[in-house]
């Protein structure tokens, strides 16, 4: 072929493109069919099984997920560790983006979704724990957009504006540390009204402490794992400070959520005793549960130990992906597979296809956001106009 009638390299249909291009065509339709249709053409849920994927993984797990925002900017301004600075900008927007799709998931969820901001604004219930995870869920995302204007005001080149915020810096950190802590260990706080339906393993009256600290890693392994992916497809798109400080990063919060992830297994035998449950761990459930322990606490708190010991950022990126999957697969268990389990199974909620289409919708919606913005805006990289600040 002449090399006049070549088709540009970015025109070209690439895998990932014709994929995403479909998941979020196939989404396109499950949403007419959810706001068209209703709550029961799309899901399986019922009155004893109001909760489903939808709070259980887009909810839970995507606010744990989305920790990264507060752990890393709080590393940096708090605690003064200024060899993590590259890692902040890209942090905060995951964090944004994840916080943003949570309030888009629930749309999806709420039967009547244009009542959300009634709660917050019109009728506050202010002794209702799920008003405080609102309030507070609204507050942060503010706070995160606030922090991830500086790199659209840079882009757009509002630069007066753009240096006003950033002197608010570390007021906004402490604001957004405060309120993740809130937050992140009341999401745990509302199963506590249910001990009747959640599994005395999965059940503790330490569940609120339990998901703030799972915060911490999964935030830490998110930061880890999100910059891993960016570090192999946008590297083109990174400055040699990105570049250069990649290693301290991976290192640094290697060694960080390996010490917290065996605090996080102290804490959970220590729970364990206390409510005396050492019964159970001799059941099908008690297995389960050893497994996401074991399996996706400790043994991944290992690999970061030894990673980070010996220098080895393969090791600690396989960790990063392993400890994700672990909060997942806690969040779930306390939300859906271990909820309602006395049940026979004839009556327990098992999620739709169109449920778990629409979750993988949403993901794959962040996915193209957080690629669309990084291309463009300094995210992975210094505005060379800003680079003396």
């Amino acid at each position: 072929m002449d090399s006049d009638n070549r088709i540009p390299e970015n025109k070209k249909l690439t895998t990932f493109n014709v994929v995403t291009g479909i998941i979020l065509a196939g989404g396109v339709v499950l949403t007419i069919l959810r706001f068209t249709m209703g709550l029961g053409t799309v899901t399986n849920l019922d009155n004893n099984n109001p909760w489903g994927i939808w709070i259980g993984f887009d909810l839970l797990c995507g606010v744990a997920l989305a920790a990264g925002g507060y752990v890393t900017s709080a590393t940096c301004y708090i605690f003064g560790l200024k060899r993590f600075h590259s890692a902040v900008r890209p942090a905060i927007l995951t964090a944004f983006l994840g916080y943003a799709l949570v309030v888009l998931a629930l749309h999806y969820d709420v039967g009547r979704p244009w009542r959300l901001p009634y709660p917050v604004f019109y009728s506050p219930g202010t002794s209702s724990l799920l008003y405080e995870v609102g309030l507070c869920v609204f507050l942060y995302l503010t706070v995160l957009f606030i922090e991830y204007s500086p790199a659209a005001m840079e882009w757009l080149g509002f630069k007066k504006l753009r240096n006003v915020v950033v002197k608010l810096t570390l007021l906004l950190t402490i604001f957004g540390v405060v309120l993740s802590t809130l937050h992140q260990s009341s999401l745990g706080a509302l199963f506590l009204i249910v001990p009747s339906k959640l599994h005395p393993l999965w059940y503790s009256s330490y569940l609120p402490v339990y998901f703030f600290i799972s915060s911490m890693f999964a935030g830490m392994s998110m930061v880890i794992f999100e910059g891993s992916l960016a570090h192999r497809h946008l590297k083109d798109k990174m400055d040699e400070t990105h570049l250069r400080e990649n290693t301290g990063v991976v290192l640094g919060f290697g060694k960080a959520a390996s010490f917290i992830m065996m605090g996080y297994v102290g804490i959970k035998i220590i729970g364990l005793s206390i409510d005396n449950n050492w019964h159970y761990l001799t059941t099908g459930w008690g297995l389960w549960y050893l497994l996401e322990l074991i399996g996706f606490v400790l043994f991944p708190g290992i690999l970061y130990a030894v990673g980070s010991r010996e220098k080895n950022l393969t090791l600690i990126r396989v960790a990063s992906l392993w400890t994700v999957l672990g909060i997942v697969l806690n969040r779930l268990n306390i939300s859906v597979v271990a909820f309602n389990w006395h049940l026979p199974s004839a009556q327990r909620y098992c999620p739709s296809f169109m449920e778990i289409a629409t979750s993988v919708f949403i993901v794959t919606l962040g996915i193209v956001i957080y690629r669309f913005i990084a291309t463009r805006m300094p995210i992975l990289h210094e505005h060379p106009d800003y680079r003396a600040h």
